[in-house]
């Protein structure tokens, strides 16, 4: 009797000397890895809008010192957002939490070979077949890109609600919802971006379009002043120009359409796209307007 609580005894240290080591290392690895998820749903969001930006710069929509002011304000942001993961970061479990681990760990057996002692029938032992343990389980699966990014955003969306002063926040967001195709949620984030930024035309043109885009797609109303108020504060913005010659032709004022338009293709490399795209919308109009 006394040789098999010697072996029970050894077996247990045994297992405990290839469990516990593991299981403290298995939690280390889950806060690592959550954070790299964290850090690369960020970097993600904001490879986004630089892209945005990019492709806004290319065909000409968002002048040079724009986009640099824009550039750099996403760079700076996902700068900050990386050093605040990687600060949040452990290296090793607290040393309170190890000691714990291997008490629990040495404490429980302990206690269990005692109460059967007390309460068990020790004598009945006879040859007991090993007992196995099941693997651990795998780790869930990795969330996919989009649903990272999706819940990077409204984590951005709730931080605003404690720091609602902050105007490139709101814009990132309204940007970010207009990507996702979010248009009523992309309005409203325009909306408190518009109001704490009232000389960006370029953020007036974009809220102009995500209410058309909840309109039916349709200018007409308050899309209409939005564009209105964009080229208030710019006369010569690209993307205001662009949507106006867009809300005259719907009304079939195919003259100002092209007067709209004309202006835009000064401002936009001809054989860009958006250059493109333009001209093919100028003969359409001189189509109709001859037609009438």
């Amino acid at each position: 009797m006394i040789l098999f609580w010697v072996v029970c005894a050894l077996l247990i240290l045994i297992a405990l000397a290839f469990l516990l080591p593991p299981i403290l290392q298995r939690s280390e690895d889950a806060d690592v890895k959550s954070d790299d998820e964290r850090r690369q749903a960020n970097i993600a969001v904001y490879r986004d809008q630089l892209s945005e930006l990019d492709a806004d710069l290319r065909n000409g929509i968002v002048a040079e010192e724009q986009y640099a002011q824009d550039r750099e304000e996403i760079k700076r942001r996902l700068l900050e957002d990386t050093v605040q993961v990687r600060s949040k970061k452990t290296a090793y479990a607290p040393v309170n939490a190890r000691n714990t681990a291997y008490l629990l760990g040495f404490g429980i057996p302990l206690i269990a070979v005692i109460f059967y002692i007390k309460v068990g029938e020790p004598n009945r032992i006879e040859n007991p077949a090993p007992v196995g343990m099941p693997a651990p389980t795998s780790s869930a699966p990795t969330e996919r890109s989009q649903e990272q990014i999706e819940a990077n955003v409204a984590k951005l969306a709730q931080r605003l609600q404690s720091n609602p002063n902050d105007a490139q926040g709101w814009t990132m967001l309204a940007r970010s919802y207009s990507s996702m195709e979010k248009f009523s949620e992309a309005a409203n984030a325009y909306a408190k971006a518009t109001e704490l930024t009232p000389k960006d035309a370029d953020l007036w043109a974009e809220y102009a379009f995500s209410t058309a885009m909840t309109n039916g797609r349709s200018l007409a109303g308050k899309p209409l002043e939005l564009i209105n108020q964009a080229l208030k504060v710019d006369p010569e913005n690209a993307k205001a120009l662009r949507l106006a010659g867009s809300a005259a032709f719907e009304v079939k004022d195919y003259k100002k359409a092209i007067d709209y338009w004309r202006r835009v293709l000064k401002k936009v490399p001809p054989d860009s796209e958006v250059g493109q795209a333009i001209t093919e919308r100028i003969n359409e109009a001189k189509r109709l307007s001859e037609s009438k």
